[in-house]
């Protein structure tokens, strides 16, 4: 898991990279809670969903958005992070261009990030989106929505009201060619304090079901 350093729009993004273990490896990019709100790249989720992926034997980096840790920038109310993690996926796409295929996966800020990132970049054909904070910012750039995904959030955020997520996860039901699945945590609050086995098993139980070579959902 080295340290790396991308070339970024405001200059050095500060990563963590688990290079492809094989040839035509996939590809995954982790996206962290809201800066200002003290998200980093070592964030427990971020970190939790990273290490998912290394298991799984894909190529994977997480990294922190500008300003946070050793990030050059500033933050820039999710303008300047979404071209933060499209240069991160440049990189990474340079680094390992036979990649079969390209997963996001984000929590909180970095949901609605890595949601946006989507609509830009039609290789990504899966997505992870936990705790999207679909009562704060406008998730109205999904029309439609390019990929498959699932939506995880916990029915005790205080943070992101679930039923703002149940509207997202509704609108998005309604169009064609993707599938979006949804699982809700229970009693789990916006950081899964007591919740995480529960988050990481409805993680985990997707992955497993979408790289299953007999998965209809491509």
């Amino acid at each position: 898991m080295p340290a790396i350093a991308i070339p970024g729009p405001e200059g050095r993004i500060e990563a963590r990279f688990s290079p492809p273990p094989r040839p035509r490896a996939p590809v995954a990019m982790i996206l962290h809670p809201h800066p200002q709100a003290g998200g980093t790249m070592n964030d427990r989720i971020t970190q939790a969903m990273y290490k998912t992926f290394v298991n799984r034997g894909f190529a994977t980096l997480r990294f922190n958005f500008r300003g946070v840790g050793r990030s050059e920038g500033e933050f820039d109310n999710g303008i300047g992070e979404l071209s933060d993690a499209a240069a991160a996926l440049d990189w990474i796409q340079a680094f390992h261009p036979e990649a079969s295929t390209t997963w996001i996966a984000g929590f909180s800020f970095g949901a609605w990030i890595g949601m946006q990132l989507l609509m830009r970049r039609p290789e990504v054909r899966g997505f992870i989106s936990v705790s999207p904070p679909a009562n704060m910012y406008d998730f109205s750039f999904l029309a439609p929505c390019p990929s498959s995904g699932i939506i995880i959030h916990g029915t005790q955020d205080e943070v992101v009201t679930p039923n703002s997520v149940q509207k997202l996860v509704d609108k998005l039901r309604t169009q064609k060619h993707i599938t979006v699945h949804h699982d809700e945590i229970p009693r789990a609050n916006h950081f899964y304090e007591n919740e995480m086995d529960l988050l990481m098993a409805s993680v985990d139980n997707y992955l497993d079901m979408r790289l299953d070579p007999a998965c209809p959902i491509k």
